[in-house]
């Protein structure tokens, strides 16, 4: 499982560097037009936004891997004994839960972007409103491994560190 779980964090981050990297030259297209030659293009500002939108998708569940999502460890790893992992635990139980109950209206809030366009690019908003889709998704898979992996003793469900890299 952990194998499959850093795989799937090196795609994340492919496609949140690629995501950042559109927002990079839309944002370097607007400045240079509002500052230094042409005007800038309209569409410039929703090419951000929609970057924007991809980028926080695809990095939510690698955050919750890596604990780079707001946490309250102060309080929780404060307490005494079995708590700590207790509440960890109950907390990725919390989440896979809600994540569940997202999954058919975000998969509906997709469907209805298909019938709608961007104003300024023309692209249909279902390739946009699939970001709700990968961000739930993305949690539930890594809140389920959390689950997993406490469940069966192979992690403690405090944050890790991806392949390659040091805590």
């Amino acid at each position: 499982m952990k194998h499959v779980l850093d795989l799937f964090d090196k795609l994340s981050r492919t496609l949140v560097g690629l995501a950042f990297f559109g927002m990079i030259v839309a944002v370097t297209i607007q400045l240079l037009g509002r500052n230094a030659f042409f005007d800038a293009p309209v569409w410039t500002e929703e090419l951000t936004r929609f970057g924007l939108l991809y980028l926080a998708a695809l990095g939510l569940g690698p955050s919750l891997r890596t604990g780079d999502l707001v946490n309250v460890d102060l309080f929780c790893e404060g307490l005494s004994g079995r708590k700590p992992w207790l509440l960890r635990l109950v907390s990725s139980v919390l989440t896979a839960a809600m994540c569940l109950m997202l999954l058919k209206p975000a998969w509906q809030f997709m469907q209805i972007g298909s019938m709608q366009y961007a104003p300024a690019l023309g692209w249909r908003m279902d390739f946009l409103h699939v970001t709700m889709l990968i961000a739930i998704i993305s949690l539930l898979v890594y809140s389920l491994a959390r689950i997993v992996g406490m469940l069966t003793g192979t992690s403690d469900g405090l944050p890790e560190h991806p392949y390659g890299e040091e805590a």
